[in-house]
């Protein structure tokens, strides 16, 4: 019995066009300002929601980013 051992083949990567990526990377970076917006500045004057109910949802995610809140 004999044993084959195949060589590796180089591959090449595969390039993604920037057309695909950027409404996935705008999408990313719309999430991102606004999840920091509700954890960071949303109490007091720049509050979009009236009330508190968004700052206690997350008030603890608040003091464990390091936003000052009271």
């Amino acid at each position: 019995m004999t044993t084959a051992t195949l060589a590796p083949v180089a591959q090449q990567p595969i390039a993604i066009p920037v057309r695909e990526i950027l409404p996935w990377a705008l999408f990313t970076v719309l999430l991102a300002v606004l999840a920091i917006y509700f954890v960071g500045a949303e109490q007091g004057a720049t509050s979009l929601v009236p009330g508190v109910y968004i700052h206690e949802f997350v008030h603890d995610a608040r003091h464990l980013l390091g936003f000052p809140c009271h």
